[in-house]
């Protein structure tokens, strides 16, 4: 999924546990005006998830602190400094996604009707193999049928009966 990068909001990953918001403030600040600072928290340690993410009133100043800052070492921690993509909520195709789970209603119908249609067509498929299996084993039923008439045909034939007791004293 190819989503559009925020130019002016970098994603700082590989954060030590000592590294709060204030501290990621000041390794940034030198690179320009910063907007805003994130550090996302774990829900059951309560501490950050060692990334965050800084955002600049400039994009130039963004792309400085990127080049500047990849690699570099904050804590005893190597970052990894990239440009973040847009912040995703819940929803669309694929359950996390930078849209609401609405914008693929249309999608979704689509969807439902196609399963819909291929179920039928499974269904209707079905039930002709259905039908010609009941055809071949009627079919099969007969022949053995003109069989069985072939043999008593053989048994009240007198030329029949007279080849066939020729075949037996032959054999013997």
């Amino acid at each position: 999924m190819n989503q559009p990068v925020q130019k002016n909001t970098l994603y700082v990953g590989g954060l030590a546990e000592e590294v709060n918001e204030s501290i990621l403030h000041a390794a940034f600040i030198p690179f320009g005006d910063i907007k805003d600072v994130k550090t996302p928290l774990d829900h059951a340690t309560q501490k950050h998830r060692s990334f965050g993410f800084v955002t600049f009133l400039e994009r130039e100043d963004a792309s400085a602190a990127m080049d500047n800052m990849d690699g570099a070492e904050l804590y005893g921690r190597v970052l990894t400094v990239n440009y973040a993509l847009p912040e995703k909520i819940k929803g669309g195709e694929q359950g996390w996604a930078a849209q609401p789970i609405w914008a693929d209603a249309d999608t979704w119908f689509e969807r439902q009707q196609q399963e819909e249609e291929m179920k039928r067509l499974q269904e209707e498929q079905k039930a002709a193999m259905l039908i010609a299996e009941d055809l071949h084993r009627k079919k099969m039923a007969e022949d053995r049928e003109g069989e069985k008439d072939e043999e008593t045909e053989t048994k009240n034939d007198p030329m029949a009966m007279a080849e066939a007791e020729v075949l037996k004293q032959n054999t013997s």
